[in-house]
Order: C-alpha cells, then structure tokens, then sequence
C-alpha cells in the first residue's frame, strides 16, 4: 500500500471520509496521523542537522551507566 498526507479545511472532512468511505477496507486504510507529528518532525530535524554538522553529542554505554546510575540515586531518596 501506499500512504499520502492530506491537510485540508475542517468544513471538508466529512465530505472527504464520505468519499473515502466508498472503498473497500481492502482498498483503503483511514490511520490516524500522530498528533504530535508535526513537533516530533521538528526535534527530528533539529537531531539530524546535529548529527551531520558534527554538533550532537555521543556517549559510550559506560558512560550512560554512569549517568543513569546518579539520576537514579538522586531520586532513590
């Protein structure tokens, strides 16, 4: 199958699931898009320029342990 995005004006909507409704579920699939979409897009985007420009930061596992470990700590109490 194929997926496309369609953004559109809400006065539309039930037109366009009446259209959509026509298909047979073989057809066609309705997902519903994530609402945090468009903000998990951006901090994607924001991970990858870091990544390509040489700017993100990398940790060793040893190193996470350690930072997991003194979070875990902190708040053992």
């Amino acid at each position: 199958m194929e997926a496309i995005r369609l953004e559109f004006q809400p006065e539309i909507k039930a037109k366009i699931l009446e259209l959509l409704s026509s298909f047979s579920s073989d057809e066609l699939k309705i997902v519903q898009e994530d609402p945090d979409f468009d903000e998990n897009k951006r901090k994607l985007d924001i991970a990858y320029a870091k990544l390509k420009s040489g700017t993100a930061k990398f940790y060793t596992l040893e190193e996470v342990d350690v930072i997991l470990e003194e979070t875990i700590s902190k708040y053992e109490n």
